[in-house]
């Protein structure tokens, strides 16, 4: 299958997120791989997807679950080699699917060859401009430089023994001290970079997820600006914040926006920007990225107003941009949907991990009832879907996953108060009754649990009522059904149900909390759970056609 030409593929595709350490492992060594990503290409085409997009597979320490990058133009030994990536992309391409790679351009791995050389070349050096070296405060440069705080530490600042072995300057890091933070001032950087977009877009890759995407310019005027702790960084709307979001970003932009205009198709871009709303869309304007991840339903419950409101601005929004808004649920970052609308609202879900998922106890049921609705819902919604693996398989967080098997840097770095995301990172179950379900012959990094065996893909598989089959069924319908970008709302603005058409005899109408109804004439396309007496009932969703 030839792939579209169409420039505008991606304004209303749906993209599946595949984290490959957790994937599929072709070669029993317990780790996912890129081979095992090729050898599921079925199983991504049968879903009905239009693009992957990879979480970082290069080379890396995983001291950030591979986002603490070693060579920016290679892949992870242990996931494969370039061969293997290249055979991979040319099979999805052979059955339309596009592949999205992540870019993390606000830091490297301490173990990149430029920042081993900025250790070596001492003070002062070109080697150390690359990074954002500085001499700490005090009678002896025993402070930080500046109170900035890291995500994964109490401060953006780690000391470095010089090559003489006596104590050195620091350098930045706003998450863990093993990525050190890039200066987006020096031009090495800027060209670096767009050799790295060059050489995956070379290799077939059509577009880029981008890591952070708000933080790489800050203000490294002396005296450093205070910036004492993470709040309210995102309400910003000056472009002027020390760290975040920072005007001059967006020329970094407009340069990759150059390059990815060398292609036909042009490549495609994602920020990931975690901004005020009306900051985002600057990211995502056509002379720069082109679209911007919104995450708003990531932190909403299931709520119809919420919902609604969402919807509304967000769309609106995007086309104010020229871009097409898009719609998450769960990620490799946040615990996975089906489980946070099994739990009561206003759950503290890092408190709830830390209770191994005990208290307040899950309606599992109920949860992915409400995530099957959920998803039915958005993906009627003009824009892109970004879905994460297994969520078609409609799995629950791994809450239970014991102390001394965690591998995200959270759970140290905040001295074990925060269980991190490792519970959505666990391999999935592709077959019931194998070893490690499936997904390996040699073991899992991460542990699974005994019930992924009821979510199991084989399973899955022979229930025409799964989940699986849900998505299968409404991704096929909706590439029938998309005709444009048009929505209009219907009925009440305040109430339980959510009901809006695309212009073309398509409507989607969800009862989130409310009694059933009574559904219009028309004839029911899917429907995320059963009908009961031919009426609508809570927690569903349904898509309709109903001549005008």
């Amino acid at each position: 299958m030839a792939l579209s030409k169409d420039k505008n593929w991606w304004r209303q595709a749906v993209i599946y997120q595949i984290y490959p350490r957790s994937f599929f492992d072709v070669n029993g060594d317990g780790l996912g791989d890129i081979a095992g990503i090729t050898s599921k290409i079925d199983y991504l085409r049968q879903l009905g997807v239009d693009a992957v997009w990879l979480s970082p597979f290069y080379p890396s320490a995983l001291a950030d679950g591979g986002y603490d990058v070693d060579d920016y133009r290679d892949v992870d030994p242990k996931l494969g080699t370039l061969e293997q990536f290249d055979v991979m992309v040319a099979g999805l391409h052979d059955v339309g699917i596009r592949v999205f790679v992540d870019i993390v351009p606000n830091h490297s791995s301490d173990r990149h060859e430029w920042f081993q050389a900025a250790l070596k070349a001492g003070p002062g050096s070109p080697e150390r401009e690359r990074y954002i070296f500085r001499d700490g405060k005090g009678e002896n440069g025993e402070l930080p430089p500046s109170d900035w705080p890291s995500h994964f530490a109490p401060s953006a600042w780690t000391r470095i023994t010089e090559a003489d072995g006596k104590p050195g300057q620091w350098y930045c890091h706003l998450f863990a001290p093993e990525q050190p933070d890039f200066n987006w001032d020096h031009p090495e950087v800027h060209e670096d970079f767009k050799k790295t977009l060059r050489f995956w877009a070379d290799r077939g890759v059509d577009g880029f997820r981008i890591d952070v995407a708000h933080a790489l310019k800050k203000d490294m005027s002396e005296p450093l600006r205070s910036f004492p702790k993470f709040t309210d960084f995102d309400n910003s709307l000056s472009g002027d914040d020390v760290l975040f979001d920072r005007n001059e970003v967006h020329e970094i932009y407009r340069e990759w926006r150059k390059v990815f205009d060398e292609y036909d198709p042009p490549r495609v871009a994602v920020a990931e920007a975690y901004v005020r709303a009306e900051r985002r869309v600057l990211y995502a304007r056509p002379d720069e990225l082109g679209q911007a991840f919104n995450f708003d339903l990531l932190s909403s419950y299931f709520d119809a107003g919420d919902f609604r409101k969402i919807i509304q601005f967000n769309v609106s929004l995007a086309a104010g941009a020229g871009s097409s808004s898009t719609w998450v649920l769960s990620n490799h970052d946040k615990v996975r949907h089906a489980t946070r609308y099994g739990l009561p609202r206003n759950t503290d879900e890092n408190a709830w991990l830390l209770t191994d998922g005990k208290t307040p106890v899950l309606d599992v049921e109920l949860g992915i009832r409400r995530a099957r609705a959920a998803t039915l819902l958005i993906l009627g919604l003009p824009g892109s879907t970004y879905f994460y693996q297994g969520e078609e398989l409609g799995l629950h967080e791994v809450a239970d996953i014991p102390a001394d098997q965690i591998q995200d840097p959270q759970w140290v770095r905040n001295l074990f108060k925060m269980k991190g995301r490792d519970g959505c990172r666990v391999p999935l179950p592709w077959e019931a009754h194998a070893a490690h379900f499936g997904f390996s012959s040699g073991g899992s990094h991460l542990p699974q649990p005994a019930w992924f065996a009821n979510y199991a893909v084989d399973v899955e598989e022979t229930d025409p009522d799964s989940t699986l089959n849900l998505y299968r069924r409404a991704l096929t319908l909706r590439k029938a059904l998309i005709s444009g970008e048009e929505l209009t709302w219907h009925g009440d603005a305040h109430g339980e149900i959510l009901h809006f058409d695309r212009g073309n005899g398509w409507h989607v109408i969800a009862n989130f909390n409310g009694d059933p109804i009574e559904l219009p004439d028309g004839d029911v396309l899917v429907s995320s759970s059963p009908l009961v007496d031919n009426k609508l009932p809570s927690a569903t969703t349904v898509w309709m056609k109903i001549a005008n």
